[in-house]
């Protein structure tokens, strides 16, 4: 057998709640493994070993008695350090928030907790949770398991480069402009980006979150197979009346026709050739598995979404206010980041009427989009229109910082029409991950996950890998 910490999420669950297996035997092998190798990959930045052994003797003594430890008994998960976790600081990367002590969980934690999880750590973030990259001056830089040339991913690139190197099973993530969906993407895992209103979240250590923030952030697992997504998701979708945005709708929605658009160049993205073998791959795995795949040359608009996504997140709390905080923090590179954003990305100056006509132009292209996903209930896109870039590519000139925001202009736009997206893994090339992108409809994610197996079942199993030294 496998050792513990190579065992996927329902695997464990299944040992665990059989009884084969204790919940402490399953943490012991998840710590081991994070000592073992998070020292090459500065993936997890907050460590509380005691604190995810007396869960998991939780876990093992509600067995004992008879009772139901939750769906997810003993599984060992990761949270991102910008959501609250009791007793530990919200630092989302930055210095000015490491006193920033949470006095109560934020849904997604206590969703966990609920479902038999023992939680072994927090992972890092860049500050601010800016970049398609991880590092910042508070907790310093993670590394890509596959290669520490190249980003893990961000911003949630701690929980995709532990998940990648096997120190816990799920990894939890947020997606405001591709933060679950890149670094799946990275460090060669699958990541799902729920719809709005799936996951309940709220920090009570912070303030309450702009518009654009509250529209358009979500939170979601990162894994190493697609049915850890779907395990993560239900047990993430649970109720919390403290997100008012929380929707009570089904995981599993009506019957659907198997079929699928595939766009390699949406709205004219340059697409890399390795990024495209990857696409029509994917396109006849699916077909092989039954779907009727079509490719378009065109889908409904994206790449307009761009400048509507970054006034709906940065002009909801002023341009000016958040340059401010972010020249306080005094990151280089968030600061190289929010100024080539705005400069390269923000078509006009953020006023009411201009916000207005944002948040009207979404509702618009919505419902273009629902109309398509009537017909085509699975979208195949770039989840990047490159493969992963090398470290710190985007700072290096204003040249790299546009051409790398050019290469995500999918993940930027998603998050605006507040749609699932799904990142699956594909074979890697060389030493760098790769991977592709669905989208689907509201509260669809079944859809995504149905697509994603069909592709994900082919390739070879995504196995932690061990990391090779920095």
């Amino acid at each position: 057998m496998a050792d513990l910490w190579q065992l996927d999420a329902t695997e464990i669950a299944d040992m665990v709640r059989n009884r084969k297996v204790s919940a402490r035997e399953v943490t012991q092998a998840a710590l081991a493994r994070l000592t073992a190798v998070n020292f090459q990959l500065n993936a997890v930045v907050q460590e509380f070993p005691d604190q995810a052994l007396a869960t998991a003797d939780k876990v093992d003594a509600a067995l004992a008695a008879g009772q139901d430890p939750g769906p997810m008994a003993g599984v060992p998960v990761t949270i991102k350090v910008n959501i609250d976790m009791t007793g530990h600081a919200t630092t989302n990367g930055l210095r000015l928030q490491q006193g920033l002590i949470a006095t109560s969980n934020n849904p997604v934690a206590d969703n966990f907790l609920r479902a038999g999880a023992v939680i072994i750590g927090r992972t890092n973030t860049p500050a601010f949770s800016m970049r398609w990259f991880t590092n910042n001056q508070l907790h310093g830089r993670t590394l890509n398991p596959h290669d520490p040339a190249i980003t893990p991913g961000g911003s949630s690139g701690g929980a995709s480069a532990a998940v990648a190197a096997g120190i816990g099973a799920v990894g939890h993530g947020n997606d405001i402009a591709g933060s679950v969906r890149y670094p799946a993407y990275a460090c060669g895992i699958h990541g799902l980006r729920p719809s709005f209103g799936r996951v309940a979240s709220f920090n009570a250590s912070g303030a309450e979150r702009s518009l654009g923030g509250q529209i358009m952030s979500v939170q979601g697992p990162l894994a190493r197979s697609i049915a850890d997504l779907r395990l993560a998701l239900r047990v993430m979708a649970g109720r919390d009346l403290r997100d008012p945005w929380w929707v009570p709708a089904p995981l599993e929605g009506p019957t659907y026709a198997r079929r699928a658009a595939l766009c390699i160049r949406p709205d004219g993205m340059d697409t890399a050739p390795e990024v495209e073998a990857a696409l029509r791959e994917a396109a006849a795995r699916l077909a092989d598995a039954g779907w009727q795949v079509q490719e378009l040359d065109a889908l409904p608009p994206l790449a307009e979404l761009v400048p509507l996504q970054v006034m709906l997140w940065f002009g909801s709390d002023g341009i000016e206010a958040t340059r401010a905080m972010v020249e306080r923090e005094g990151d280089p590179a968030a600061i190289t980041t929010l100024n080539g954003v705005l400069t390269t990305l923000l078509d006009r100056p953020v006023d009411l009427t201009s916000y207005s006509a944002a948040l009207t132009r979404r509702a618009t292209v919505l419902r273009q989009w629902l109309a398509f996903l009537e017909d085509w209930p699975a979208v195949l896109i770039p989840n990047s229109g490159q493969l992963p870039f090398p470290q710190d590519y985007d700072i290096q000139s204003p040249e790299t910082g546009q051409e790398t925001a050019a290469a995500q202009m999918t993940q930027f736009a998603v998050p605006v029409l507040g749609l699932p997206g799904l990142s699956v893994a594909m074979d890697k090339v060389g030493r760098v991950p790769n991977g592709v992108q669905i989208i689907g409809s509201r509260f669809r994610e079944d859809i995504l996950l149905a697509a994603g197996e069909a592709i994900a079942r082919r390739g070879a199993r995504i196995l932690p890998i061990t990391p090779a030294a920095s």
